[in-house]
């Protein structure tokens, strides 16, 4: 069987998702097509809207034949370590190709940044230093040294968060003498940061996100026709269960308490948390009533918003540099949910996977998977005392199979 991989978060699984879903299927001839995904915290540095169960499912219902968890140690790092841990994962299960969505929309362009920057590797370097060095951000600093580089029109435009990710992604099956072939869809109508609602049918996830938060989860009829129906029936069950979709604001006091009860030291020994910038999150935790208040008030030119916040969930999940220093590549493959098709797909590729597979987590009790575990906790106190010990329940169940 022929298997394309997709890197996702489903935050919440939409109709742009069904679309990805259909075409990478269809672009790279495959029979099924697996994805990695987020667990509890994303990428940019968030909770996400539901368990990763409840995401799975959604996936499951919308296209998707296989659901892997991407562990927290890759889930919530920059877009370098981001791609290589989801790449690692899709060539471990023996996945014939990815395919990414993407601004540009072609992938020789995504081939070439790779060969130029790698080919170019000092100066790139250099160029990058000297535009951080000004103040700017690594991801600004990073398009620029591109451009001053390949000095071309047409290069790929490295200010794009889809082309950014996707760049790394490619990097990382490149670089690292993987067989998984890379592939690429344009990204159409929403972009990856629109908050609007404009469109049909196809929205942002950012913008879908932002329109549940608005109502409080008491209707979800403004996002209905931007999203499958089993997406509103899983947001809807999620709700009655738990009451409560999860954002950042019901985990400030517990951020704030951490921040405050740890010591500057301690602060410093957080994984991501450099440059003296532990003083400014301190004093700014003192006086914020609300973790939109504490970001405003931390936010420079220097730290991207989503860098802050991947700070913010390390403090919470209590990770250290030195936690994170001892993860290089993942070391098991944790399954969360499959159909027919891939449960048949697991069967054939089974005994030549390089990592334990984890189908339930009661039977796998190693070190390597701590964080996961540690983040799967934490991310369920968010919720009442008696949801908090449901959700971490279904941490130990089996895998979620759908027919």
């Amino acid at each position: 069987m022929k298997a394309c991989g997709l890197v996702v978060e489903y935050n919440p699984f939409h109709n742009g998702h069904v679309l990805h879903a259909r075409k990478s299927r269809e672009k790279t001839g495959a029979d099924i097509v697996v994805a990695v995904m987020s667990g509890p915290f994303l990428q940019r540095g968030e909770p996400a809207l539901v368990s990763k169960w409840t995401r799975a499912a959604m996936a499951l219902q919308g296209g998707i034949d296989l659901v892997i968890e991407l562990p927290y140690a890759f889930a919530t790092q920059k877009a370098e370590i981001f791609a290589k841990g989801s790449i690692s994962l899709l060539e471990y299960l023996g996945c014939d190709s990815f395919c990414f969505g993407s601004e540009d929309g072609r992938i020789e362009p995504f081939i070439t940044a790779n060969n130029v920057i790698s080919d170019q590797s000092a100066a790139f370097d250099a160029a990058v230093k000297s535009a951080m060095d000004a103040g700017n951000s690594y991801p600004a600093s990073a398009a620029q040294a591109y451009q001053a580089i390949i000095k071309n029109e047409g290069a790929l435009d490295l200010t794009k968060p889809n082309n950014i990710l996707g760049k790394e992604y490619v990097s990382a099956a490149l670089t690292n003498g993987f067989s998984i072939r890379p592939y690429t869809i344009k990204r159409v109508a929403a972009g990856y940061h629109d908050t609007d609602l404009s469109n049909d049918s196809i929205a942002s996830a950012t913008g879908i996100r932002k329109a549940i938060h608005e109502e409080q989860g008491k209707s979800l009829d403004s996002v209905s026709s931007y999203i499958p129906k089993p997406t509103r029936i899983g947001l809807e069950q999620y709700l009655s269960s738990y009451r409560s979709l999860h954002d950042w604001e019901m985990y400030w006091p517990l951020l704030k308490y951490r921040i405050l009860s740890s010591s500057l030291s301690e602060l410093a020994a957080v994984y991501e948390i450099e440059e003296g910038i532990e003083h400014r999150i301190q004093q700014m935790a003192k006086t914020a009533a609300t973790f939109s208040q504490f970001m405003t008030a931390l936010k420079t030119k220097r730290y991207t918003w989503t860098r802050l916040q991947r700070m913010c969930v390390h403090i919470l999940t209590h990770t250290s540099k030195e936690q994170m220093a001892n993860t290089h590549l993942p070391a098991y493959i944790r399954l969360l949910g499959m159909n027919n098709k891939g449960r048949e797909y697991l069967h054939t590729v089974k005994k030549d996977l390089p990592l334990p597979l984890i189908s339930k987590l009661s039977a796998f009790q190693k070190q390597d998977i701590e964080m996961d575990i540690r983040a799967a906790q934490v991310y369920a106190l968010g919720l009442s005392e008696s949801d908090q010990a449901s959700l971490m329940k279904r941490e130990y169940a089996a895998p979620i199979i759908t027919k």
